[in-house]
Formats: C-alpha cells, sequence, structure tokens
C-alpha cells in the first residue's frame, strides 16, 4: 500500500495531528451503532487518524429477527436493546461525553414501531437516534473504509442483519451506493429450500451490479458475518495471524473455506473461534450470500475491513486536512508522545539511518518511519520481553494502513532493535509472511535502530554520520569529536552486527 501526503511542506512526518487546535477540541467522540443484530458503543479517544478506542462494548440484541414476518421490531430485542442503551446513557456521563451520536440501520428504519421506538428511547436515555436511509449507511460504511485505507479502489460490502450495502470508493471519495435486502435475517423469510434462495440471491446480485457497475474489482468486506467467515477462513488455512483487519483472501480460496464451513459442525467451528451463538446462527446464509457475491461481482481480492458504520462517523467529523494524513504515521506519533522516554527522537534516528535504504519504496519507507517512531515506546517492558513486546505490539496493534506483511516486517524491525537473534522466537510462524529479502531488510533496520539508539542520547547525526556503499560492500561510519567519544565498546559491537546484517565490511573514520 502507498500513501502519500498531498500537502506541499510534508517532509517525511508532517506536522502531529494533535498539533491542531480544532482536533484536540475532540477529545472523545461517542458512537452508538444500533444495528439489526447488535447494539455497540464506541468511544474513540479524540478524531484521530487512526482510531484509538477508548472503550468499545457490544450487546447481540437481535432488534431485527422476524421483522420480514412481522413487520415489527424483535419484542425481547426490543427490550434488551433499551436496556443497553440505557446502559450507554450513563456510562457516556460517566466518561464526561457531552453528546452520542446514535445511529439505527435497517431494523429500526424499516420497522412499524421504529417512530415509537426511537421516542421511548428519548424519553429513557435522552439519546437521540438518528436513523439512516440504505444509502446513507453506505455511505458511512465506505467512510469507515477510508479511514483505514485511504487509497482504497473498489467496492464496500457491508452486511448487516436485514440489508447488504454495497458503495464504490476510489479517490478517497464514495462514489455509486446500493442496498438490499440481503441480510440473514430477512433471508430467513425466502420461502422454499436452499436453491429457491440461491435464485433470490443471484437475482438481487445482478441487480446490485447494474447499480453499482462492479465486476473483477477488489471487495473490502464489513459487518460481523463477513468477519467470522475471514477468521474461519483463518483457521482453515491455519494462517498465523488472526488480526482481521486488512486480512486479504482470493475468491477460490474463500469459495474453498465457505464450502468448509458447509460441510462442519456449526458447535465445533464455534468453539475453535470464540464466536457468540447469536452470530454463529447467521453464518450459513451469510456464506450462501457471499458465495454468490463471488459468483456474480468476481472480484479480483476480497479484503476484511474491520472499520465500518463507526468509524465511519468517526471520519465524518474530521477536517478534510486530517483526513489526508497517514493513519499509520500518525499513531505512530502519538505512541512516541506517548511512551517514548525522549518524545522527537524517531525523526532524528530515521534521518541517521536513511542512507541505508536508498532507492526503496514509498510503501517501504513508511515502515522504517513508523519503526523509528516506535523503537523506544516499550522501554518499561521487563529487559527479558522487550523484544516479544516490541514484536506484539506491532503486530497485534489496533493499525490503520498496514497490512498484515507490514506488520510482520515492523514486528521484527523492532525484535532486532532490542535482541540480535530472532532464532527460537515464538513468533517465527509469522515470518512465513515476509519473503527472505524482507526478513534481510527488517532485521538490518531492526540492527540499525539498535545501535543509532545507544550511539547519541537525542540526535545521532550530531556525533556522525553512515555511508552506505552497496556495490562496494562496505559500510562507514564517520565520527565527529563527539561521536569519538559516544563511540564505546557496546556501540563497537553493535555497528559491527549492523555490517553483518549488510553482508558488509564495517569501517570507522
Amino acid at each position: 500500500m502507498i500513501i502519500r501526503n498531498p500537502e506541499p511542506d510534508w517532509d517525511h512526518f508532517g506536522g502531529h495531528l494533535f498539533d491542531d487546535p480544532k482536533a484536540r477540541a475532540l477529545s472523545r467522540v461517542g458512537v452508538v451503532d444500533v444495528g439489526s443484530n447488535s447494539v455497540r458503543m464506541v468511544v474513540f479517544d479524540g478524531a484521530a487518524r487512526s482510531p484509538a478506542y477508548f472503550y468499545n462494548e457490544k450487546i447481540m440484541c437481535g432488534l431485527g429477527k422476524g421483522l420480514a414476518e412481522t413487520g415489527r421490531l424483535n419484542p425481547e430485542g426490543r427490550k434488551r436493546a433499551l436496556v443497553a442503551l440505557k446502559r450507554f446513557a450513563l456510562l457516556a456521563k460517566g466518561m464526561g461525553i457531552e453528546t452520542m451520536t446514535v445511529v439505527a440501520t435497517a431494523a429500526a428504519r424499516e420497522a412499524e414501531d421504529g417512530p415509537e421506538f426511537q421516542r421511548e428511547v428519548l424519553e429513557q436515555t435522552g439519546l437521540k437516534i438518528w436513523v439512516v436511509d440504505g444509502d446513507e449507511e453506505a455511505r458511512l460504511s465506505a467512510q469507515g473504509v477510508l479511514l483505514g485505507w485511504p487509497d482504497a479502489k473498489g467496492v464496500v460490502c457491508d452486511i448487516g442483519g436485514n440489508s447488504m450495502e454495497l458503495a464504490r470508493i476510489s479517490g478517497g471519495q464514495v462514489g455509486r451506493r446500493a442496498t438490499s435486502p440481503l441480510g440473514p435475517f430477512r433471508l430467513m423469510q425466502v420461502k422454499g429450500g436452499p436453491k429457491e434462495r440461491a435464485a433470490h440471491i443471484a437475482k438481487v446480485l445482478k441487480t446490485l451490479q447494474d447499480e453499482i457497475k462492479s465486476e473483477g474489482e477488489r471487495i473490502y468486506l464489513v459487518g460481523g458475518s463477513w468477519r467470522v467467515i475471514a477468521r474461519l477462513d483463518m483457521e482453515r488455512r491455519s494462517y498465523p495471524l488472526t488480526v482481521l483487519h486488512e486480512y486479504r483472501m482470493q475468491p477460490q480460496s474463500l469459495l474453498d473455506t465457505i464450502a468448509w464451513i458447509q460441510a462442519s459442525d456449526a458447535g465445533v467451528l464455534r468453539a475453535r473461534t470464540g464466536t457468540s451463538s447469536e452470530r454463529m446462527d447467521l453464518v450459513p446464509l451469510a456464506c450462501e450470500v457471499l458465495a454468490q457475491l463471488i459468483t456474480v461481482l468476481k472480484p479480483s481480492e476480497l479484503d476484511v475491513s474491520a472499520y465500518g458504520i463507526r468509524e465511519g462517523l468517526l471520519y465524518e467529523v474530521m477536517p478534510d486536512h486530517l483526513r489526508k494524513r497517514d493513519p499509520l504515521i500518525e499513531a505512530a506519533r502519538m505512541a512516541e508522545l506517548t511512551a517514548a522516554r525522549i518524545p522527537g527522537t524517531g525523526k532524528k534516528l530515521y534521518e541517521f539511518l536513511l542512507p541505508l535504504f536508498p532507492g526503496v519504496s514509498s510503501d517501504r519507507l513508511r515502515l522504517i518511519k513508523a519503526a523509528c517512531l516506535l523503537h523506544d515506546t516499550t522501554w518499561r517492558a521487563h529487559p527479558d520481553y522487550r523484544a516479544e513486546a516490541c514484536f506484539d505490539n506491532a503486530t497485534r496493534a489496533n493499525l490503520g494502513g498496514l497490512d498484515h506483511p507490514g506488520r510482520v516486517f515492523l514486528g521484527l524491525a523492532l525484535l532486532h532493535r532490542y535482541k540480535n537473534s530472532r532464532s527460537g522466537s515464538r513468533m517465527e510462524s509469522l515470518f512465513r509472511l515476509l519473503s527472505d529479502e524482507d526478513i534481510n531488510q527488517a532485521e538490518v533496520l531492526g540492527k540499525a535502530m539498535r545501535f543509532g539508539a545507544m550511539f547519541a542520547a537525542g540526535d545521532p547525526s550530531e556525533a556522525g554520520k553512515l555511508d552506505w556503499q552497496p556495490k562496494k560492500r562496505v559500510l562507514e561510519l564517520h565520527l565527529n569529536d563527539t561521536g569519538r567519544d559516544l563511540f564505546g565498546e557496546v556501540a563497537q559491537a553493535r555497528f559491527q552486527s549492523l555490517a553483518l546484517a549488510l553482508r558488509a565490511e564495517g569501517r570507522v573514520n
């Protein structure tokens, strides 16, 4: 993924978004999503470009269960939703959140008692529900994808309990949108068996395709049912990293997984993945929709987005210039600001090490920048655990703008920041997501940070500079007076370790 910042004064890092008073003013942003299956409250810790989840709670209410048959909200689901919303209102008050944005989707907008439910919620909780139509739901979900994938291009497919929305995205903009009754709760009401249901799904999808004009593009999957299927895909493939965001699947492999799910015992699959019974009940029907989606739209790839309508609402309150920032770099800068011993050294370390990486891609430079910003953020961990803590933080953190190989590259570089050898690491299974060349470059970066971080307390360039001659396989360190005094035994050993990782001769001038 290549993300370019359009601002002309952007050097390699840009100004931090929290320097902007407008961003600082949004200390916490509260969102409640009243869906057909679940009701969820999320509190974002400011309008950060990479979402920081201050609080996140979900209740599986089943508000839209049986709606297609009765035309009304599920009575038990309605009671559970009201109890959840009362709790969320009190939590928001306790957290000092002055306003909460409450959004309701298909169930509330289609049920004949939807307006009555809105009034009841307002009277008993003080929360005003904003009921969005299908077009607006598609737009907000697509904005959520753009929050995590600024350069996303293709079709967003968001499945809920009673509906499924599609939206085109490209160039940071949301284009054509369409909504459909292809949620699992709705499909339960289709008369007949699997054949009749398949014909119904295919017919609706062809109509959607005519509206969206999509074939052969990447599809971004949003919604709980898709996430469960993706998690099961990981299980079938013995995939080593269970972070769902930016998990990428090939169409045929996913069809194989769907067939595997349909032939397996749901209880066993639920136990293996920790999925709730309410969510697993919807997976078989979601599998039928996904299989037809692949057949009709013929996507080149299917990627999971952990961000959806809630993150889309956060994106809604962001000024345009913040939307254009790189979410990975912003998250790394915020981590450095709050956790590093000397905030600001990451940029200086990056500039000192830059000669080691001539001609690398913009995507790789992003990872190098992020690693330098994060290189000192786990110093409080026990020395025996720091290397693993760095790796875990990079690979499992809630970061946008970072695919799975990127996570492992970042984690491996940070591991080598604190440890020379990766042999015998419990994370070894994850290394297979990288090529041998990527593994070597991550090691070089880690050992370069390991040397540079201890070569000078603040700015390594004040002590000397590096000169890398790849054709000659020579790494030179040019020292000034200050550098000579800093270049002690440990620094010498780390410099030679860096030269060894480069398969070069290390020279000191």
